[in-house]
């Protein structure tokens, strides 16, 4: 199951989003976070689907890859709906059991986090898999440079966070010999 994770992972290739500068990448992919963290409906959550799935199709990296990803996170995302199940206050009940009572609005809760944490994941593996470890550290320390100002170790976070990322597959590969 660990060999599943793909994050961290870089595919080559030669797409339109594979040649973007990182530091665009980063900053789509903080734009694209806000605008999930702000969708209130499911039109909204429809229109951060199609646009991830434009970008998906664009990038040319195979669906299954994304879905493979996703296969460790399962728990997290039943842990979340099951959260938002039970601890969403409503008006229409739909049953109550122990205590706890389940109501529509708990149900359409719990769909649209589980759909937001998709989303999310989703969209950052695009980042990882469309940006290599090198240009994803460059274009971060790019655009912390102005911090250096006021003293913040720019380089080495930007340094840390890409031995991070190239470690991954390596801690993956240690965690399942293990």
């Amino acid at each position: 199951m660990l060999k599943d994770i793909t994050l961290g992972q870089y595919f080559p290739g030669n797409s339109v989003i594979h040649r973007l500068d990182p530091r665009t990448k980063l900053i789509m992919l903080v734009v694209y976070i806000v605008a999930l963290f702000s969708a209130a409906n499911w039109v909204s959550y429809g229109l951060m689907a199609a646009f991830l799935g434009i970008v998906v199709k664009i990038s040319t990296i195979p669906p299954k890859s994304i879905i493979r990803g996703m296969k460790p996170l399962v728990m997290i995302l039943v842990f979340s709906g099951v959260l938002n199940l039970f601890f969403t206050p409503g008006t229409h009940e739909i049953f109550t059991i122990f205590g706890f009572t389940l109501t529509w609005e708990a149900v359409e809760r719990a769909a649209q986090m589980i759909l937001r944490i998709m989303l999310l994941i989703t969209g950052t593996f695009l980042l990882t898999y469309t940006t290599s470890p090198i240009a994803l550290t460059d274009g971060l320390e790019s655009l912390l440079s102005p911090l250096k100002a006021i003293k913040f170790p720019v380089h080495e976070l930007s340094m840390m966070m890409c031995i991070a990322l190239r470690f991954i597959p390596t801690l993956i590969e240690e965690t399942d010999k293990i």
